[in-house]
């Protein structure tokens, strides 16, 4: 089914662990705020219904979605007892390809930070052609990218940390 008709962050909640017992760190980027803040609001507010405690949950914030891998890894080095790390942001296409540099650079690094420390670094950042296309995916028509890396960190901390509340089988 194409993206135009469905809700993105539509997940089964019965089958998501409990994150009582997790910690979980996010990066949110200040760039786009309009969209980054909504995504950051979807993840925190997800995080807290399946379980985590505020006091788990640790936010730093960075310019943009290229400091979003130095973010995750400052994160990692300072608060190093986290079960998945959960990066937000979003790069709009525009006019020139500035875009794909950034949106594989950040692919990249959380790939490379998630085995060089053996936590993962979860990719929530928008890639869209335009400002309505990242709002529709920020809470708007295709649901909240936000929500959606909330729930991939718990499924992957779950994963790794705590396998008895991984109840995908």
């Amino acid at each position: 089914m194409a993206t135009i008709h469905q809700n993105l962050s539509e997940y089964d909640e019965s089958k998501l662990p409990s994150g009582e017992k997790m910690r979980i760190g996010i990066i949110v980027a200040d760039w786009n705020p309009e969209v980054t803040y909504a995504l950051y609001q979807g993840c925190y507010d997800t995080l807290i219904k399946h379980g985590l405690k505020e006091k788990n949950i640790r936010t730093f914030q960075v310019p943009g979605s290229f400091e979003l891998v130095a973010g995750a890894k400052l994160m990692l080095n300072k608060w190093n007892y986290v079960h998945a790390v959960i990066c937000l942001g979003c790069v709009i296409k525009g006019e020139t390809s500035h875009n794909e540099y950034i949106n594989h650079a950040v692919a990249n690094g959380l790939i490379q930070l998630s085995l060089d420390k053996n936590v993962p670094c979860i990719f929530g950042v928008l890639t869209p052609n335009d400002q309505q296309q990242a709002l529709d995916r920020a809470g708007g028509k295709h649901g909240n990218k936000g929500v959606e890396a909330a729930v991939t960190a718990i499924r992957m901390a779950a994963l790794k940390n705590l396998p008895e509340l991984n109840q995908y089988k």
